[in-house]
């Protein structure tokens, strides 16, 4: 059977099904891959510097290879989008929504057409375009289509490939239906025989036999669902603008207001609203909320045998005549009309009831009276009703007084609540200074009947009211029924970060009637631990009746060619097994393989709970009886049925590592655990596809949920798993135990779609994904340019132990992580050493803080330099002198019984701690830049204090390495120094918040050789502290600097010799620059005044580039800005500190080498010309000799006298006698 529409174009939009006709063209086949973007190459010549390292605070890192990349962390706003890989990695962001996304599909039709992937959420928005739950994504294009026609959240989708179709399911409604319905390619939006259900729909499946399965939280379909009363909340016409036309001159009956809450039927002054004598006219009324009306009550005057006759009602603004039913006074008969409504004259009949036969939304209406009796007309009196019982914030909106009840719905609110700008809702603004955020609003529904209720809560869009970048998430408590009756506990939090209006549902179940005692209650407040400037909204809340048919419980059998619904479930064994269930059962997922059918949520019977099978026409009993929590998810491959949610044993017990995760072998019909499983409990299941191993994709398994570690198993230490941890199956571990180079999943997954072409689609919010590393990575110096981690693994910060892991710094440089580096191959050693803020993991075994050793000598050992030092030590700079190591930052401890403070000295050698200069002292106490003087043994550290040991030293010392002592450079310095380097080996730059002979100053040098410091020229425009500095050339004679201006931008400046030049305002608001250095380049950009054709600036640290958005790193081609490095953490955007590496030839740049194969045949070459010339000048050496001696060319008188010597004399003697400079030994004649 084909699903038959019920929509016609007026309902559903016509565009949208021409345009399902016109997709094939664009979506023929799915060859056409996503399009990403090369960027060009910024052809470094790095060859010279020999090993080269990236440090700063991250946890993955990538290269900007592609248009698309970005540094944003994944969101944390409640916002997802639709996700795909790059082709070397990491993840891009296709398409944005302002919510979640809940489910996604291929849909694929039955001539192998590939139309698009369906999207499905509680978003307002998908790719900036309106759109309300659903919409069709053209992968190839990155564009959406909406499907206009729902209202509300979808949770669940199947994709059928057989029958053109489109299965959609959650909590909504659309058309006729309500909870499910259906998207038919030929036809768009199409109800199902049974319209829907009366709860929300969680999951749907298609068994072997064709039958769609529907799970969820229902007991009965959606045709049936009406509420037992009707027209029981009052709209409140008091709030609104009135206004009339042809009202009569007498000044007591003229104004409309007077039959506003008016029910006593009184004719009178004040009471009564006239018509001018003989004059038609209209009463309106316009308000600034939306309802939809069912009943219409009138009360008619009958002042001095006047009234109204006739009138029409006119719904506003669709400017739409109004059909009602009523029953004839006269005749007591049911009656309709429209344009022409009679209103009663009989002075017996007090008001007059008036319903709507099709009730419609409205925001305004207009009575038109057309007919009168007596002078003129007029009314006493009009109330208006709605069967959805809202409660507005607002209470102007709620319940009038005159509604005839003492339990009018009504609202209370605490904080500093105003009304909005379109005074609609209220809102709540809190500055990022904000300490008490304490702010509520209570919504007490007027609740007439007892009973099943769907409650939903209602955010305006934050586009009206520009409030995007502030809204954040809301609380959401509740209390549904009195302490005689059990009622499900109401806690949720939502978010408010939608662009459109939307509604979430936040409750289904039992909810008592208002009465003296008892009231139900909705309170929304601010979620806590929000931070930043914050904008709170709100609306309303609707409580609306449930109804059932019975006979369902929780899960349905449908059959697609049936036309009828059978109501008889008991043919169905799957509708069997939802009613052998105890009563308000929950089926959050159904998953198929082959023939079974596993149906999982929160249920129970005498035999299983959570969790069941179904085989055939028989209900299968799982290993232990099922599981002894809720399970949320489901998911299938191979043998494999994945399981998750918030569990941690079967029903029945004994199957350890079952905590909150699953997996149940099928054929072996047995549990088996996932290592030892997760935290918290687990939502969501999505399968996709990473390169464990070089060039080899392998699926993998994602699992989101409300924990932060996988569990510790089998020699793994627990791991961070902040709400998403993955599991690859052919390693049998979690991704984040494996050492391997993989990109870096963080963030959470919530749906995913298998692509015909076998690819994989994503929805949730992930991190860029660049390749996972920890703080620290090298850079490769030769052939293509790449990243490669180090063999250290660094705790993430919640996992330490030191409560202050990874918190901020109070130094220039105020970054976290890894700060400094140093490679140290003195002696054919290679020891890379790392120093910041951190705990990593060792060879050992044993925790290393904050300085590590990674000996390439030794298998890449991981030590630390051993006790001695605080854990919450902060290392800043390093530098090495004679294989003795200087260690300088907020460092303290106590090493050889000696207190240190801000500087420790280590022997590399022996690896052990030497002895220990004078300790720092001061406020504050930090090293931020250590410089041996160059042929020297004079180390000059600086940074914040004021003395070393005794000696009185503000600023920066030099410690003698022969003699052992601190030394004072010279006078006249103080304050805070960041950076130093030296410009040859007299001249020293210094940079920082400076005071250089009573004058402020960001930068000075200092004289060695006179032993006094003096001020740049031109300095006093520098416009604030220096956090960064940098060599401009091999002389020495041009800086870079880098700071935070006054004003609190970023600035970048060089200093040419004489002048200092700045960059301008390059960069956007939050950048602050930690580190610079000029890099050599292979290729030559355009001439620059600021750099050499041949030369770049590499910018780092966490940089907000106009046009782009953060990047860590960014080189400058004395032109523009390009991104270079991308790196992320767990809290969004990460950070560089710096470039450092294992030579100092910045400025010599590598030339280039030939091919190995030109290289031999030049060799070559050169090798056969060689031995020519010394043959030649040996035979040339050798005539000289013999014509010196008094050799002469023989004659024949010669010949026999030659041949006897010939005997005598061998021709090697005269070999020898050349190599001996005289002659050949001869016997005489």
């Amino acid at each position: 059977m084909r699903l038959r529409s019920l929509l016609a174009p007026t309902a559903a939009s016509f565009t949208s099904i021409v345009w399902l006709w016109s997709i094939t063209a664009s979506f023929a086949s799915l060859s056409r891959a996503i399009d990403f973007t090369p960027v060009p190459s910024p052809n470094l010549d790095l060859g010279n510097l020999g090993r080269v390292g990236l440090i700063g605070d991250f946890d993955s890192i990538s290269l900007y290879t592609y248009a698309q990349q970005n540094e944003n962390g994944f969101n944390t706003n409640g916002s997802q989008s639709v996700i795909t890989q790059f082709p070397g990695g990491g993840f891009a962001t296709l398409a944005s929504t302002d919510a979640s996304i809940t489910a996604m599909c291929p849909f694929v039709l039955r001539n192998n057409t590939f139309t698009g992937v369906i999207v499905a959420g509680n978003f307002t928005s998908l790719g900036g375009l309106e759109t309300q739950g659903i919409a069709l994504f053209d992968p190839s294009q990155a564009t959406v289509t909406p499907l206009r026609g729902l209202q509300g959240k979808v949770s669940a989708l199947l994709c059928d490939k057989d029958a053109n179709t489109v299965y959609v399911g959650g909590d909504f409604k659309g058309a006729n239906s309500t909870n499910a319905i259906a998207w038919v390619a030929e036809s768009g939006w199409t109800n199902l025989p049974f319209a829907g259900f009366n709860g929300p729909v969680s999951s749907i499946a298609k068994a072997a036999n064709g039958h769609v399965i529907f799970g969820g939280s229902f007991d009965g379909f959606g045709n049936t669902t009406t509420p037992g009363k009707k027209d029981q909340q009052d709209v409140n016409i008091g709030s609104a603008t009135i206004s009339a036309g042809s009202s009569t001159t007498k000044g007591d009956f003229s104004d409309p207001r007077n039959i506003v809450c008016k029910t006593s039927g009184q004719d009178g002054p004040g009471n009564t609203w006239l018509l001018s004598d003989s004059q038609p006219g209209y009463w309106r009324a316009e308000f600034k909320f939306g309802f939809i009306p069912t009943k219409l009550r009138l009360w008619n005057t009958h002042l001095n045998g006047r009234g109204t006759k006739t009138f029409r009602f006119t719904a506003l603004p669709i400017n739409g005549i109004m059909n009602l039913t009523f029953t004839d006074p006269e005749t007591n008969q049911n009656a309709t009309c429209d344009a022409r409504c009679p209103l009663s004259s009989k002075t017996g009949a007090t008001f007059q009831d008036f319903h709507f036969v099709n009730p419609i939304g409205m925001t305004a209406f207009q009575i038109d009276v057309s007919e009168w009796y007596g002078d003129g007309g007029g009314l006493d009196g009009i109330e208006l009703f709605q069967d959805d019982m809202y409660t507005w914030a607002i209470n102007d909106y709620n319940e009038p007084s005159c509604a005839g009840t003492d339990k009018i719905s009504k609202t209370t609110a605490t904080g500093p609540w105003v009304n909005s700008s379109n005074s609609q809702y209220l809102v709540a603004k809190f500055d990022s200074t904000a300490t008490d955020r304490n702010a509520s609003v209570v919504f007490m529904p007027d609740i007439k009947q007892s009973g099943n209720y769907s409650v939903t809560i209602f955010t305006p869009g934050c586009i009206q009211d520009g409030s995007c970048q502030q809204r954040g998430k809301v609380n959401i408590t509740g209390n549904m029924a009195s302490t005689t009756r059990t009622a499900t506990p109401l806690q949720t939090e939502i978010y408010q970060t939608n662009n459109f209006d939307k509604y979430d549902p936040i409750f289904y179940g039992y909810v008592d009637a208002s009465s003296g005692s008892f009231r139900p209650s909705v309170t929304l407040t601010p979620s806590a631990g929000q931070s930043g400037s914050l904008t709170v909204v709100a609306y309303k809340v609707r409580f609306e009746l449930v109804n059932s048919t019975g006979g369902l419980n929780g899960i349905f059998d449908f059959d697609p060619n049936l036309a009828v619904i059978d109501m008889d479930f008991s043919k169905s064994v799957i509708n069997q097994v939802g009613t052998s269930l105890d009563t308000s059962a929950i089926v959050n997922d159904v998953a198929i393989k082959d023939d079974i059918t596993f149906v999982a949520g929160n249920f129970s019977s005498s035999n299983v709970r959570n969790i069941l099978s179904i085989q055939g026409d028989k209900q299968g009993r799982l290993p232990g009886g099922g599981l002894n929590g809720e399970v949320y998810a489901l998911r299938t491959n191979s043998t494999l049925l994945y399981v998750g949610g918030d569990f941690t044993d079967t029903k029945e017990g004994g199957t350890a590592g079952l905590s909150n995760i699953a997996a149940y072998s099928i054929p072996d019909q047995k549990w088996l655990p996932l290592g030892s499983g997760v935290n918290g409990r687990v939502c969501d299941i999505v399968l996709f596809t990473l390169n464990i191993t070089a060039n080899k994709t392998e699926l993998v398994i994602g699992f989101t949920g409300d924990f932060d570690q996988a569990l510790a198993f089998a020699g793994n230490d627990a791991s961070q798993a902040k709400g998403l941890a993955v599991w690859v199956p052919s390693r049998s571990n979690w991704l984040q135990n494996l050492n391997v180079s993989t990109p870096l999943v963080a963030g959470l997954l919530t749906a995913g779609a298998k692509l015909p072409d076998g690819s994989y689609l994503l929805a949730g919010s992930l991190a860029f994904g660049g390749m996972k590393a920890s703080d620290a990575v090298t850079l490769s110096t030769s052939g293509t340019l790449g990243l490669n981690q180090l063999p250290l693994r660094i705790q993430p910060s919640s996992l330490q132990k030191s409560p202050n892991r990874k918190r901020a710094l109070a130094t220039p440089q105020n970054v976290t992580g890894i700060v400094t580096g140093y490679f140290y191959e003195s002696g054919n050693r290679n020891l890379t050493i790392l120093g910041g803020h951190f705990t990593a993991r060792g060879s050992n075994g044993s925790n290393v803080d904050n300085l590590v050793f990674i000996n390439g000598s030794n298998n890449d050992a991981v030590t630390g330099m051993g006790s001695g030092l605080n854990s919450d030590s902060t290392f800043l700079a390093l530098a090495v002198q004679s294989d003795t190591l200087y260690a300088g930052g907020i460092v303290t401890g106590r090493i050889n019984g000696a207190n240190v403070s801000g500087l420790v000295v280590y022997d590399l050698v022996g690896a052990k701690f030497g002895t220990q200069p004078a300790a720092f002292s001061g406020q504050d106490v930090s090293v931020n830049a250590i410089a041996p003087r160059p042929n020297t043994g004079d180390i000059y550290v600086a940074g914040n204090f004021e003395s070393a040991g005794s000696l009185d030293c503000p600023s920066i010392c030099f410690f003698s390495s022969s003699s052992l002592q601190w030394n004072r450079p010279g006078s006249g310095i103080s304050g805070s120094i960041s950076a130093i380097t030296w410009a040859g080996s007299n001249k020293l730059v210094v940079a920082g918040d400076l005071t250089v002979n009573n004058s402020t100053s960001s930068i000075a040098a200092y004289d060695a050789k006179s032993n006094g410091w003096s001020l740049f020229q031109g300095a006093s425009g520098i416009p604030g502290p220096v956090t960064a500095l940098a060599a401009g050339d091999d002389p020495g004679s041009q800086f870079w600097i880098a700071g935070v201006s006054n004003n609190g931008s970023a600035f970048i400046m060089k200093y040419d010799g004489s002048t200092w030049r700045s960059l301008g305002d390059s960069f956007g608001k939050n950048t602050r620059i930690r580190g610079l250095q000029v890099l050599s380049l292979s290729k030559q950009h355009a001439k620059s005044d600021f750099l050499a054709p041949g030369q770049t600036l590499l910018v780092t640290g966490e940089l907000n580039l106009p046009n782009f958005g953060n990047a860590s790193a960014a080189l400058f081609n004395g032109t523009v800005f390009s991104p270079f490095i991308l790196a992320s953490n767990a809290n969004g955007p990460g950070s560089l500190s710096h470039l450092f590496s294992q030579k100092q030839n910045f400025f010599s740049p590598n030339r280039g080498h030939l091919a190995l194969g030109f290289v031999i045949l030049i060799s070559l070459a050169i090798a056969l010309v060689l031995v020519f010339l010394i043959v030649v000048i040996g035979v040339y050496v050798n005539h000289l000799r013999m014509k010196k001696e008094g050799y002469f060319l023989a004659t024949s008188d010669n010949l026999e006298r030659y041949d006897s010597m010939q005997q005598r004399v061998p021709p090697q003697a005269l070999w020898e006698s050349m190599r001996r400079g005289g002659r050949a030994p001869v016997d005489p004649l």
